[in-house]
This record gives C-alpha cells, structure tokens and sequence, in this order.
C-alpha cells in the first residue's frame, strides 16, 4: 500500500465526479454563493446523460442568466425582457424534435413576463420552463420583485414589503399548475446535497416529458441573493429556509399528461 502511487489512484474509471462535458471552462459571472450557478451545472449534467446536446436550445432572456450561453454548450437563443416562452414556442412549433428550454428568473417571468409565460403554459407548448425565484430583482440592484416575501426589506421597499401598497408575493407557480396544458409542475430548491439531488430529478424528468410531447414542464428552484438580501452565503440559505418555503412549499404540484380535452369539445352550432 505504501508503494502505491499518485498516478494509480487519479484514473479517468476511478472518477466519483467531475465537471459535465456539457459545461464550458469560461468562469460563471454569479455571484459566490448564488444559487445560479448549481441550477447552470445540473442543466449541463441532465443534457449530457440524457445524450441531448446536440438537440438542445436554451433561451435566456434579460437577466442574471442572460450569459447563459457562455456556460452551457448547447445552442442558444436571447429573448427580449419576459419573452422567452413566446421565443421558445416559436421555435419549438418549427422544431419539433428537439428539446426547449428558458431559463427565467422571477422579476423576468412573474412581472413583465406574466402574459407570455401564462399562455405558453395553458397552450401545453412542449417546452421545459425553469424558473429561479430567489424574491428579488438580482441583476439591476436588488428591487422588489412579484415574489417579494411580506416585510422584506429590497431597494424599493426599504421598510419591507407592505400589502397595502404592494399586494402579495405572487405564487406563480400554483396558479400555473391550474392550467390544463401543464404536464409537470415542481417547486425545488439546491441549498443542500439532498435538495441538489431532487432538484436535479426534477430537470431531467421535465426534459423526458418534452420528448413525450404531453404538455409544458415547469420546474421552480426556490433559490437566494445574498449580494441582493445584503446577508452572507450560510445566512440566506437559513433566511430561505425559515422565511420562503413556508409561503413556498417544496414538492410536485403536478404531474400528469395534458388534460383530456375531449370532455371540453361543444358541438357545433346549427344555423
């Protein structure tokens, strides 16, 4: 055992983990301790076993995403500020075949792209939507954003979230859910090994359902923005856990095929 060397030990076959094939070498712009980054690494990894690279587009609009193409080697598509849905129906309709994604975060789907992404949902376009719902606006300084938790304190409500000028944080995701062209709806997070794990499920399965050509995947990733909360790394992850997912539930919110709509058909009207 003591004769055994470096070199016997660092073998390609003896591998527990690496860096997906799929992922550039062109350092992340993210923040440390963003939850960005991790998202950006299980998309690669999902693209990369499911052996989809080369039939893979990702549609990032404005955003902290909108480098996206510079991390994630497939082909990619940049959309005007909340169009990605309507960017990604576009081309999946011409595109049957090959597998659509946006990547969206929630100032980009939840306020200016509230119409685009609504409709894409109830259409059942084949598209897999992944939405990062960190409670602000990340990338212009740290505005409120629809999702914006009660009380909390952002650069436009710099004495906290109050109902009565600002309404309620939006639960976007269980008012898609509701729509008859939505297949799978899932609320995740990555702020642990296990969480990563089931986030990462959560992709793939959203992925194997565009395949399946039975409706819209829609996958929430509860996530922080500790240069926007102004709190470290280890802090908003607690903040998360203690203040969103009570009012942001982790789990499946659906998860069926599209809805039959025979029973909704009316007959035609007779002159």
């Amino acid at each position: 055992m003591a004769d055994l060397q470096l070199q016997d030990i660092i073998k390609p076959e003896n591998r527990v983990y690496g860096k997906s094939k799929v992922l550039t070498d062109k350092p992340m712009h993210y923040c440390y301790g963003c939850s960005h980054g991790v998202v950006n690494k299980l998309i690669a990894e999902v693209i990369e076993e499911m052996g989809i690279q080369d039939k893979t587009v990702g549609v990032s609009p404005v955003g902290c995403a909108v480098f996206m193409y510079d991390y994630i080697d497939v082909d990619f598509m940049e959309a005007a500020h909340g169009k990605a849905p309507a960017v990604a129906t576009g081309y999946k309709r011409t595109n049957p075949d090959k597998y659509v994604f946006t990547y969206q975060g929630d100032g980009d789907l939840a306020a200016i792209g509230t119409g685009e992404t609504f409709h894409a949902v109830n259409r059942g376009e084949n598209i897999v939507m992944i939405f990062i719902n960190n409670a602000i606006y990340g990338m212009t300084g740290g505005q409120m954003a629809p999702t914006t938790m009660l009380g909390q304190v952002t650069a436009t409500t710099p004495y906290g979230r109050d109902v009565d000028l600002n309404g309620y944080p939006l639960k976007i995701t269980e008012l898609l859910a509701q729509l008859p062209g939505a297949a799978y709806v899932t609320r995740q997070s990555v702020h642990t090994p296990a969480n990563v794990r089931k986030c990462k499920k959560a992709i793939r399965k959203a992925f194997e359902n565009s395949a399946k050509k039975i409706g819209t995947s829609f996958v929430e990733v509860v996530s922080t923005c500790n240069s926007g909360w102004k709190i470290d790394p280890v802090a908003s992850n607690k903040w998360m856990e203690e203040n969103m997912f009570p009012f942001y539930p982790l789990g499946d919110l659906k998860d069926s095929e599209r809805l039959d709509i025979e029973q909704y058909k009316v007959q035609k009207l007779k002159k």
